[in-house]
């Protein structure tokens, strides 16, 4: 899977959690929901740097396919760890 980011938004955000650090979420079992937004966005909530975090991701193609664009990411919340919890 192919990630892009703003690479200014790269550095620990004040959610704690890189850009660069969440794309471990996709390397392991994650949950993915989605969010009412336009333009359409999804959350992955998952284990990154040894804790659960989420992150927003856009799917967007270019001429090489698609790849996911992260938008932002934190620390899960405690509603995001008892969804994980309970779904993954």
């Amino acid at each position: 899977m192919r990630f892009e980011f703003d690479r200014s938004k790269s550095v620990k955000q004040r959610h704690g959690v890189s850009l660069n650090e969440a794309q471990e979420i996709f390397d392991q079992a994650y949950l993915v929901d989605q969010k009412n937004d336009d333009p359409e966005q999804f959350r992955a909530i998952g284990w990154c740097r040894g804790r659960l975090c989420s992150v927003i991701f856009e799917i967007r193609r270019d001429g090489d396919g698609e790849y996911c664009h992260l938008v932002t990411a934190w620390r899960a919340t405690k509603e995001e760890e008892q969804s994980y919890a309970k779904n993954v």
